[in-house]
C-alpha cells in the first residue's frame, strides 16, 4: 500500500505533524502485516496521486486559511482525489480559539471528498517569524511554545491506518 502525506507549512512545524503521522501509519499498517510505504512530500512539489492507494493532505494555518500551495493542490487535483481515501488536517491554532472555528476547510473537503478533517495546535517561536506573523501572534496574545499534542497526532494516524487495513487488496479503497 502506497500512501502520501502531502503538507504546506511555513515553519516546519506542520511538516514535523506530517512525519509523525506517516511514520506512525506505517508502523501501524506494518503490524497489521499490510506492507506500507508512506512518504511525507511538500504540498507545492506534488504533481499527481497516480500510484496512492490513500493520502493525508494537511496545511499550516494562517488568518483562519489553509496556505495557499495545500488549496491550489486540493483543487487542482480534485478527480485523482476522489478516487482515493483522503483524510485532512489543519495544525497552527496558537491563540484562545474556544467558541470559535479558527479554520475554514470547507471548500477543500468538497473538493476532495475527504473523509475527515483534524485540527492540531501548531508550534509558535516568534524569533522565527515573519512581522505580519509576530503581529497576529501579538494581536491572539499566544505564547511561544509548543502547542502540539503528539499522542493525540499519533492516535488520528494509528485510526486511518486502521481504516485503510481492512479495504481487502485489490477492491475500490473509496467510499
Amino acid at each position: 500500500m502506497r500512501i502520501l502525506v502531502a503538507v504546506a507549512t511555513r515553519h516546519g512545524s506542520t511538516r514535523e505533524i506530517a512525519e509523525q503521522i506517516a511514520a506512525t501509519a506505517a508502523a501501524a499498517l506494518n503490524e497489521t502485516g499490510v506492507a506500507a510505504e508512506v512518504g511525507v512530500v511538500d504540498a507545492g512539489h506534488v504533481t499527481s496521486f497516480a500510484g496512492y492507494d490513500a493520502v493525508v493532505l494537511g496545511s499550516a494555518v494562517y488568518f483562519g486559511r489553509w496556505l495557499e500551495s495545500a488549496r491550489r493542490l486540493a483543487h487542482e487535483h480534485r478527480e485523482e482525489l476522489r478516487r482515493v481515501p483522503v483524510w485532512l488536517f489543519s495544525s497552527g491554532p496558537v491563540g484562545n480559539v474556544v467558541g470559535e472555528d479558527p479554520v475554514d476547510v470547507s471548500d477543500v473537503l468538497a473538493a476532495t471528498g475527504a473523509r475527515e478533517h483534524r485540527l492540531f495546535g501548531g508550534r509558535v517561536e516568534r524569533a522565527n517569524l515573519r512581522f505580519t506573523d509576530r503581529a497576529v501572534v501579538v494581536a491572539l496574545r499566544a505564547q511561544d511554545g509548543d502547542n502540539r499534542d503528539w499522542p493525540m497526532i499519533r492516535a488520528w494516524a494509528r485510526a486511518i491506518a486502521g481504516e485503510l487495513a481492512v479495504v481487502p487488496a485489490g477492491e475500490e479503497s473509496r467510499r
